[in-house]
């Protein structure tokens, strides 16, 4: 007899999760509230939906995420097969058509015979015929507010939100190529990118505006906590009159054709599909009202006259204080049995969130021990069980991972965290694979 588990949430880590199970011969239970009810952000009816960017950032594997997909790919992440067909020109990031990737996750998802989806909203554990059957909750970050009440109640601690903002996407046939220029950074020849230069003075004015524009206020009941690495951009302009251009406006490497100098500052847009008939203005995730983000963006040089495919919007992101409620294995202290992994367990971006579904599936059909903390997915999982002052969710990145106790110039360090990485991750890969195949 198979054994069955049911997973609430069919996102990235819902989906990767029952993949993996299915996989191993388990029998999934996967529920999604699509489409009888939608969260703010969400609008297709589609399994493992992006909303927020399409991009799964950088490649490169002397980056924590360029690691971390590394791994997964090892592991049998079906998230980063499905990524690799629905890829898009993003430079050296990993981007997709976000709609060809939700489409065919649905269609893999739905098409395994392990895989039972359900299209109904889950208010309570209660609501699951499951007895003894584990339960795995990965209702992400906007999970109904049903669910996260009832959540809230078994973990006994108060949940904690921040604001993760969205990015406007534009029709590129109504941006001015006579302005904007197709160039990669320090790699002209490149058509990865449309960069809107700005004068001094250009920029100056636009930052003004952007400081001074009307926002979506905050709700009475709700406490505004940004995480830090998806700032909505106004809020990185209060910092300060140059903090966009040394963050996401900064021009180095990128030549205007029309001058043959480097801009004082750049906005870059990145292709959103494979055809680039839409752009995602990057680092563009924003508070503003629709209104104030159509006068304000306008003024950027190239997208005077831009259509807005969609605007940016802001939501509220939940999660649980990770290190107080769950084990090691993600499983609630005071719920033995129920599980959660995504965003909900106190991570922050897609990756990092699938990989947390694809090692609990992983976990749950074969008990593999923890990978180390040196390896991207060990540093990650670590930092869900690391007690903090003040938890927040986090990133992949080379400072969750152990110090290298070893002098290096600052250039270096990033390759040597690499590489050990790599060497520690291929030895526990060696000793667990075993179990990972013998299915």
């Amino acid at each position: 007899m198979k054994k069955r588990v049911h997973i609430i949430g069919a996102g990235l880590a819902g989906c990767e999760a029952a993949w993996q199970l299915a996989q191993h011969g388990w029998e999934v239970v996967l529920y999604e509230m699509k489409p009888q009810a939608f969260s703010p952000a969400h609008q297709s009816e589609h399994l493992a939906e992006l909303v927020c960017s399409n991009s799964f950032r950088s490649a490169e594997l002397e980056t924590g995420i360029g690691l971390l997909k590394r791994e997964m790919i090892e592991l049998g992440s079906l998230v980063m097969d499905v990524a690799q067909h629905t890829r898009v020109p993003a430079g050296k990031a990993l981007a997709v058509d976000r709609e060809l990737f939700s489409h065919e996750m649905t269609q893999r998802i739905s098409a395994h015979p392990n895989i039972v989806v359900i299209r109904r909203e889950v208010h309570t554990l209660d609501d699951l015929a499951c007895e003894s059957e584990p339960v795995i909750i990965t209702a992400g970050p906007l999970m109904s507010t049903r669910l996260a009440e009832h959540l809230g109640q078994i973990v006994g601690h108060t949940y904690l939100a921040f604001y993760d903002a969205i990015a406007p996407i534009v029709a590129t046939d109504s941006i001015n190529t006579d302005v904007a220029f197709w160039a990669s950074r320090y790699a002209p020849e490149e058509r990865d990118y449309l960069n809107c230069p700005l004068t001094e003075e250009q920029y100056l004015h636009f930052v003004h505006e952007l400081v001074h524009g009307d926002k979506v206020a905050a709700r009475d009941f709700e406490k505004e906590l940004h995480f830090e690495g998806c700032l909505p951009i106004e809020v990185m302009a209060e910092r300060g009159a140059m903090t966009l251009a040394f963050g996401p406006l900064k021009p180095v490497g990128l030549i205007d054709p029309r001058t043959g100098q480097q801009p004082f500052a750049v906005v870059q847009l990145r292709a959103e599909n494979k055809d680039k008939t839409a752009m995602n203005m990057t680092g563009f995730q924003t508070k503003l009202k629709y209104g104030e983000q159509e006068r304000i963006f306008r003024m950027i040089p190239g997208l005077e006259q831009v259509e807005f495919l969609r605007l940016g919007s802001i939501h509220r992101n939940t999660y649980v204080q990770a290190p107080a409620v769950l084990t090691p294995q993600l499983e609630l202290v005071a719920r033995p049995g129920v599980y959660i992994a995504g965003q909900l367990s106190g991570v922050e971006g897609y990756l990092e969130s699938a990989a947390t579904g694809l090692w609990l599936g992983l976990w749950l059909a074969r008990q593999l021990p923890l990978p180390p903390q040196e390896t991207a997915l060990g540093a990650l999982l670590g930092h869900v069980r690391t007690a903090a002052k003040n938890f927040q969710p986090s990133n992949i990145h080379f400072g969750l991972m152990p110090a290298l106790n070893k002098r290096a110039p600052k250039k270096k360090r990033k390759e040597l965290y690499a590489l050990r990485a790599r060497d520690v991750w291929q030895e526990w890969l060696d000793k667990v694979r075993p179990e990972i195949d013998g299915f």
